[in-house]
């Protein structure tokens, strides 16, 4: 059994262009291998790694029931490459494949603002593969949690109405009212602290760090800062969005957490670092959620 968590890897967001720029992602040389690091057993640190890791159970060897058998494990916590996201103003820009557009009939879009045309925000499209590489490569075996199958299209934004309409997607987020105001947003600034120096806070799930606001999950940003700053906080948005649909699963934490994926509709921020990959691969570092695109974005 293993304790896995997740990178994934986004691009640069992609403006409204019949052209739709992008290339296929090279597994091999642009992919940040360090980040696959720290590896654990238990909560003993193997191999090293260049980003702060999550909190690892105290036991190396775990016990899992299996109806009235049991299996016997141990607990190793590695990082695993897990998803790539598209971030594009052009509707069914696939960035990731080749830079094509899918021919669907349905064209999504949006503006920043409903009544304000010159609203400092933007609207775009997010599209969330499944990514499995640790799979492909065979590089861990036997592990209880690690994602096995093809490359695939798990979503695709512009079939959502709720990406487009933050009424909407209050069906799924009725609180994001609860930490509109504020106070809750001030509150981000701790969060932003946390990531910069280490990892973000998952008692503030609402908050994306430096980026702003995990609510509402639609495309809608209300200041672009860069378009960097963007790409990240709607990749982070859509990671929260299909915890939030039992989507996605959660693997960490403490004892039976190892044994089975669980939903878990309160995204838990520190199990995710990502890493740019188009259109210009950063292979040498990888970020926790929440921190500044300003170091590395220029």
């Amino acid at each position: 059994m293993a304790l896995g968590f997740a990178v994934f890897f986004l691009t640069a967001p992609v403006k409204a262009d019949p052209a739709c720029d992008g290339k296929f992602v090279n597994p091999i040389t642009d992919i940040c291998w360090n980040c696959l690091f720290p590896m654990t057993i238990g909560n003993v640190p193997v191999f090293p790694g260049i980003a702060p890791d999550t909190e690892n159970p105290s036991m190396p060897i775990q016990i899992c029931q299996l109806g009235i058998l049991y299996r016997i494990g141990l607990a190793i916590g590695y990082w695993e490459p897990f998803a790539l996201t598209d971030v594009t103003r052009s509707p069914y820009c696939m960035v990731n494949l080749g830079g094509f557009n899918l021919n669907i009939g349905k064209m999504g879009g949006g503006t920043a603002g409903q009544s304000d045309k010159e609203a400092p925000g933007a609207f775009y499209h997010v599209h969330w593969y499944k990514y499995p590489l640790t799979y492909w490569l065979n590089i861990i075996t036997s592990a209880g949690c690690l994602q096995a199958g093809d490359m695939d299209i798990g979503y695709l934004s512009e079939l959502d109405p709720m990406w487009e309409d933050s009424s909407l997607s209050s069906v799924i987020a009725p609180e994001a009212f609860v930490f509109a105001n504020p106070v809750a947003q001030g509150a981000c600034a701790a969060d932003a602290i946390a990531s910069a120096f280490n990892k973000p806070l998952n008692a503030l799930f609402w908050c994306a760090g430096s980026q702003g606001s995990m609510y509402p999950f639609t495309g809608y940003t209300s200041s672009e800062f860069s378009p960097q700053a963007s790409s990240v906080l709607l990749s982070e948005r859509m990671a929260f969005k299909l915890h939030r649909q039992g989507m996605i699963m959660n693997s960490t934490g403490q004892n039976t957490a190892v044994c089975y994926e669980y939903p878990s509709p309160v995204m838990p921020k520190d199990r995710y670092r990502y890493q740019m990959v188009n259109m210009y691969p950063d292979t040498a570092m990888c970020h926790p959620f929440g921190r500044s695109v300003m170091h590395w974005q220029a």
